[in-house]
């Protein structure tokens, strides 16, 4: 089996060679780079299976690469950043990261969260981790609400008969919610089974990516139960 290819751009010296090593110790294959600009190039030339950036980069900060990257690919991104209470948190998720883990990280805590981001994209993630097993691939089908198509089967979701572009992450959590239209979830329920957190997580990721998913398939569709979490109206 390939090995899993990430990209890691980071500009501090210590930091990029250290995590290199130790994701290399792992089983990843890693091309690191220094700055943003060596990154989004890296990133044409390489297409990994995953990208790590720090969200303060010179010349390309991370959040503006992780914009770059979502214009042209679906690979997930997770964001590095040095406050757990940072706004550069939910920029970097409006622009399109799937995750994110606050500096200074324990690198097995950065593998576990890479080896998640990668099982949800269907990936293996390296050594010593598991694909989707069919009982938990989603129901085949079409799935309708209103105006909205789910095909389950083909991975696409249709609003008025038109394509609605989502990135893996977006696509799981339509599903969750499809799977029990009309059910409240919880923002903890969605981060494990969506986010694939077997521990407690920052439910930004969650409310960001909601956001996200309405602007693509209708602000009403998913409704906001204040105290409780969401759920999709059937």
């Amino acid at each position: 089996m390939a090995e899993t290819h990430v990209l890691f751009v980071e500009d501090d010296d210590v930091i990029r060679e250290a995590t290199q090593l130790a994701l290399e110790r792992d089983g990843f294959t890693v091309t690191a780079m220094p700055d943003g600009l060596s990154g989004l190039e890296a990133f044409r030339a390489d297409r990994p299976d995953i990208a790590l950036l720090d969200v303060m980069l010179p010349g390309l900060d991370g959040v503006s690469l992780c914009r770059r990257i979502r214009d042209e690919s679906t690979v997930p991104v997770i964001m590095l950043s040095a406050r757990a209470d940072s706004i550069d948190v939910v920029l970097g998720l409006e622009a399109g990261a799937d995750d994110y883990v606050t500096k200074p990280f324990d690198g097995a805590v950065l593998v576990a969260r890479i080896r998640a981001v990668l099982r949800r994209f269907g990936h293996a993630g390296g050594p010593g981790t598991a694909t989707e097993t069919p009982e938990e691939a989603p129901e085949r089908g079409v799935l309708a609400f209103g105006d909205i198509e789910i095909d389950t089967e083909g991975m696409e979701v249709r609003k008025g008969g038109e394509t609605v572009a989502l990135t893996p992450t977006e696509m799981r959590l339509l599903l969750e919610f499809s799977s029990a239209p009309g059910t409240v979830l919880s923002r903890d329920k969605l981060l494990e089974r969506v986010w694939d957190y077997g521990w407690g997580g920052d439910t930004r990721v969650v409310d960001v990516h909601v956001q996200r998913l309405r602007t693509k398939i209708g602000q009403d569709r998913i409704e906001t139960v204040r105290g409780f979490g969401y759920k999709l109206k059937a």
